[in-house]
């Protein structure tokens, strides 16, 4: 009786869980479809528009990694409530806002908040859910997520159409409705880890910060600060006594590459989250809403195959579905360069590559960072590689913001079709995303031959099959 009352507290808390997802990853991304609105109200140029992005994830990114130190100390149920509460916060900052300096605070505010979302995920099927059941709690977490990718263009869309876009700050004030749920079913007690490093914690944030900020504002006295606190954060880490990167994990050198290689995997796939609604926006003339609904049909199939990436991953291989991903992502960078000024039917068809590839690489780098590392450091190496994807994510966003200001008075892809003046731009983008996704694809290709020739198991490698399966 007393085991059946667990499990039904588990598949409670699992289920809340990915309600909590859903609204978490429509937050995060339904202002990606509004930035043309936001650019054109405070008559911004895209670097400084997309703070709006960057901002969130750079702070979501460090913030992952702090709650999830935090909840080894103290009772997820205080920490889960005090960052629901503070997502709250900044979604009512930013319902108000007059000012882009009071959205950008807002949206901080709430990726201050929503951070304890993902430490939450991945510390709920660990503490509640016995070992063979929690392939089953992960994968209901991963439908929350899929299901709110799917959702937040559809959401963005008609709220954008009939309101003004500040009202999609609203959306994660539905987190609160489920708060009570969590603080009747979450009954853990604190851990007795070491405290959260917060000198390095705030090293590494204002060294990102610094250095999206100076370049989009064109400082070189900000990259010069932001190289120094990098400087500082390394000296940090090897002198603290619990640094917030650990030390063993920078001289794990199959792990430092494979992260490496998934920091700029990573950061090639966001372009696309960032561009597209701007290309719908800029080339097309599409509203906002027509710029959503163009979006769902990439999201509704990523949704749909995510399950299938992941089984491909177990039965034939991290490297067959990570040759999978590469295929579709560069056949949607080519094709997105050759056809941008294409009808957006055509965008939607080819975005469709764009972002179920997207997924797979998802899968496959996930894996392969996995296996690089020993039991011992699998939460922290992990928590490490998400915090990485997610600035690379920011680093990706500004950069691009950047390229976007500067423009193009000529198109470099001769097969270029249908592209006016203003759509060079995005032409050329894509078209250097191919080429480099190209090059990283070779080198990963030549790093695991060189791993393999040497005897050393490459991380991407898919595990030794039991005897007697194919």
């Amino acid at each position: 009786m007393e085991e059946e009352a667990r499990q039904n507290q588990a598949m409670k808390l699992i289920r809340l869980l990915a309600c909590t997802l859903i609204i978490s990853v429509m937050s995060a991304g339904m202002f990606n479809i509004v930035l043309p609105q936001i650019r054109e109200q405070f008559h911004l140029t895209l670097s400084q528009v997309s703070w709006m992005t960057s901002v969130y994830t750079l702070i979501y990114a460090i913030g992952t990694v702090i709650y999830g130190k935090l909840a080894d100390r103290y009772r997820l149920k205080q920490l889960l409530t005090a960052g629901l509460l503070v997502f709250a916060a900044g979604s009512v900052l930013g319902l108000c806002s007059a000012t882009f300096g009071m959205v950008i605070f807002g949206r901080a505010l709430q990726a201050a908040g929503a951070a304890v979302i993902p430490a939450t995920a991945t510390l709920i099927p660990v503490r509640y859910f016995p070992v063979e059941k929690r392939g089953t709690a992960m994968g209901m977490s991963a439908v929350g997520l899929a299901i709110g990718n799917a959702l937040s263009p559809v959401v963005s869309a008609l709220v954008s159409s009939v309101a003004d876009w500040r009202w999609l700050f609203c959306i994660p004030l539905l987190t609160l409705l489920l708060l009570p749920w969590y603080r009747k079913y979450l009954n853990d007690e604190p851990g007795t880890a070491a405290g959260v490093d917060w000198p390095g914690a705030i090293l590494l944030g204002a060294g990102v910060g610094m250095l999206l900020f100076g370049l989009s504002e064109d400082s070189w006295l900000l990259m010069a600060g932001g190289a120094a606190a990098f400087t500082l954060f390394g000296l940090r880490i090897k002198s603290a006594e619990a640094p917030f990167i650990q030390p063993q994990l920078l001289k794990n050198k199959s792990y430092m590459v494979y992260s490496a290689g998934t920091f700029l995997m990573t950061g090639i796939s966001y372009s696309l989250i960032f561009l597209s609604p701007l290309l719908l926006a800029e080339e097309q003339r599409l509203s906002s809403g027509w710029i959503g609904l163009a979006l769902v049909p990439a999201a509704l199939c990523s949704a749909l195959l995510g399950k299938k990436g992941g089984k491909l991953a177990d039965t034939r291989g991290v490297s067959f579905v990570f040759h999978i991903a590469s295929v579709l992502l560069l056949s949607c960078f080519a094709l997105m360069s050759v056809f941008t000024g294409a009808p957006p039917a055509a965008i939607a068809l080819i975005l469709v590559l764009g972002n179920v590839g997207q997924t797979f690489m998802n899968i496959a780098l996930a894996s392969s960072a996995s296996k690089t590392l020993p039991k011992s450091q699998t939460g922290v190496g992990m928590g490490m590689f998400s915090m990485m994807n997610f600035i690379s994510g920011s680093v990706a966003v500004a950069i691009n913001g950047k390229f976007m200001d500067l423009g193009s008075s000529r198109v470099w892809n001769p097969l270029s079709f249908g592209t006016g003046g203003g759509g060079y731009i995005y032409s050329n983008i894509f078209l250097v995303l191919a080429a480099a996704h190209a090059v990283l694809l070779i080198a990963g290709h030549w790093y695991s031959k060189r791993e393999s020739r040497s005897g050393i198991k490459p991380a991407g490698a898919p595990a030794a099959q039991p005897q007697g399966k194919a």
